[in-house]
């Protein structure tokens, strides 16, 4: 199941959305051109094994890391999901709490992914939990909204409108299912898909969504209708 398109537009021009994805596509950019991939990634990315609670520069990949990428289907895919469900979300928190909403969902992903491998040199990077943290706002704030999709049928994909609340809820079963997968198999040694923090970020999203959805919005309408080369986590 693949998103193509949400039928509802924003009532606000999602400025900080199209602001963040500028922004990754000019990291990614910076990967492809330095000089050293390895160097850049180990000075940018989260790396359990360095971080240090009494040293705060060791915390700063919890927010640089959001920004790198492991290839083009990475930062594509993540991309692609944050333009699909991340203008509505921004229309509803307003863009500076968007914002900040989205890196502290990063952050917390990424926090929630660290427990899950404490010690590990394994670099860990990409935006998908941030953007896990988004499908969890948008799930609980538009569940209803009409999202265009791409289903596979007998060999062949096929496109359909399903409410939002389907899709993102089909979304984050694989996650958990792959997650749970994932326990015992050593991810932590070997990289591989970051699945606990896709599963982090999405709780926070819903969490935060939740206690958006019964925060009066004055200013918001009440009834909107409208690693490829390295072994990364990702």
């Amino acid at each position: 199941m693949f998103p193509i398109r949400d039928h509802e537009r924003s009532h606000r021009f999602p400025f900080v959305t199209i602001g963040i994805i500028a922004a990754n596509v000019w990291v990614f950019s910076q990967e492809l051109t330095a000089p050293s991939l390895e160097r850049f990634i180990e000075r940018w990315a989260l790396i359990p094994a360095l971080v240090d609670v009494s040293d705060l520069a060791s915390l700063m990949p919890f927010i640089t890391s959001q920004f790198l990428h492991a290839g083009i289907a990475h930062i594509l895919f993540n991309m692609w999901y944050l333009w699909i469900f991340g203008d509505n979300v921004e229309g509803h928190f307003g863009h500076f709490r968007f914002l900040a909403f989205y890196l502290l969902a990063g952050a917390t992903a990424g926090l929630i992914q660290f427990f899950f491998a404490v010690g590990s040199p394994i670099p860990m990077l990409g935006a998908s939990g941030a953007v896990a943290g988004v499908l969890g706002a948008y799930w609980v704030l538009f569940p209803r909204h009409r999202v265009d999709t791409l289903l596979p049928t007998f060999g062949f994909w096929t496109t359909t409108t399903l409410p939002a609340g389907a899709v993102l809820l089909f979304w984050f079963i694989g996650q958990l299912f792959s997650g749970i997968g994932s326990l015992g198999f050593g991810s932590a040694a070997t990289g591989g898909v970051a699945w606990w923090a896709h599963i982090g970020g999405f709780a926070f999203g819903w969490f935060v969504g939740r206690t958006a959805r019964r925060t009066p919005q004055h200013d918001h309408p009440p009834h909107e209708h409208r690693a490829e080369r390295l072994d990364l986590w990702k």
